[in-house]
């Protein structure tokens, strides 16, 4: 395996089992509340992670069909995979502070830049990938 391939099937591994664990928070969070319902970023956490594991797949066979050098394929998993798990974690603590209103209500460096940031790294990284791709796809 590369190194592009080991980063997204492990990170898939973690979101995976980041999701079931929080699915785990959210069922006894839901059972303690008298309104049956979890805290609100325990439910995005838990959503985030599952969904998050199978785009690190998809991440995962991008990298295997691209035909760029091993670092720039690292590189351009990477950044896209740490961007989820710092999504995941911002949520898991929001979660466990029982922060129930939008975390973009006030607009601060993580809301405008961090954002900007998380943008062009996830599109960033998915891009040179579909690029390399799609050039062995559709021939270069």
């Amino acid at each position: 395996m590369s190194l592009s391939e080991i980063i997204a099937f492990t990170s898939s591994g973690i979101c995976l089992m980041i999701g079931l664990l929080t699915g785990t928070w959210k069922y006894f969070a839901i059972m303690k509340s008298k309104q049956h319902q979890a805290p609100v970023y325990v439910d995005i956490a838990h959503r985030a992670s599952l969904m998050y594991a199978f785009a690190c797949i998809v991440l995962l066979e991008f990298a295997r069909i691209s035909d760029l050098d091993e670092i720039t394929e690292a590189i351009a998993t990477l950044l896209p995979v740490a961007f989820f798990l710092i999504a995941i974690f911002t949520y898991i603590l929001l979660g466990f502070t029982n922060h129930t209103d939008n975390q973009f209500k006030q607009k601060n460096l993580i809301t405008t830049w961090g954002m900007y940031l998380l943008i062009a790294g996830e599109m960033g990284g998915f891009g040179v990938l579909m690029y390399g791709a799609f050039r062995v796809i559709f021939g270069q």
